[in-house]
């Protein structure tokens, strides 16, 4: 088994894209009209697969983020990203150093999300495995 991506219900659709786009997703295709909403699916460039799907049914605005504590994107380069994003006017927290080669930042999409960005040191997987928790 493995996690594809994650479904995330948004209230206004191009305003979610718009951030989600200047945060580097690209849209790569969508389904008009489910049970859930409309369905717009968000790769990375990175990335194999879609790792993000957009939900969006105007009948149900995001009441309650609870629900979703954050989500993570891998970056190489924190300091980098953080000054792009800014020029694409997604602002970032400072960064902060958890130890060895690893800094994180974070972001908060139009609804509230909020995003945490990651710098693994060089020698690091991609993503987190059980050598981590070693």
């Amino acid at each position: 088994m493995r996690m594809l991506h994650l479904g995330l219900r948004v209230t206004n659709l191009e305003r979610s894209l718009a951030f989600y786009t200047a945060v580097g997703y690209a849209k790569i295709g969508g389904v008009a009209e489910t049970e859930f909403g409309s369905l717009t699916m968000l790769q990375l460039p990175d990335d194999p697969f879609v790792s993000l799907e957009l939900v969006h049914d105007p009948a149900r605005p995001v009441e309650d983020i609870g629900a979703v504590n954050h989500l993570v994107v891998q970056v190489d380069d924190l300091s980098a990203t953080i000054a792009d994003l800014a020029t694409r006017g997604v602002t970032a927290e400072p960064p902060t150093d958890l130890g060895p080669g690893v800094r994180t930042s974070w972001l908060t999409d139009p609804d509230g999300y909020r995003i945490e960005l990651v710098q693994w040191p060089p020698d690091h997987p991609a993503g987190m495995t059980a050598a981590d928790f070693a």
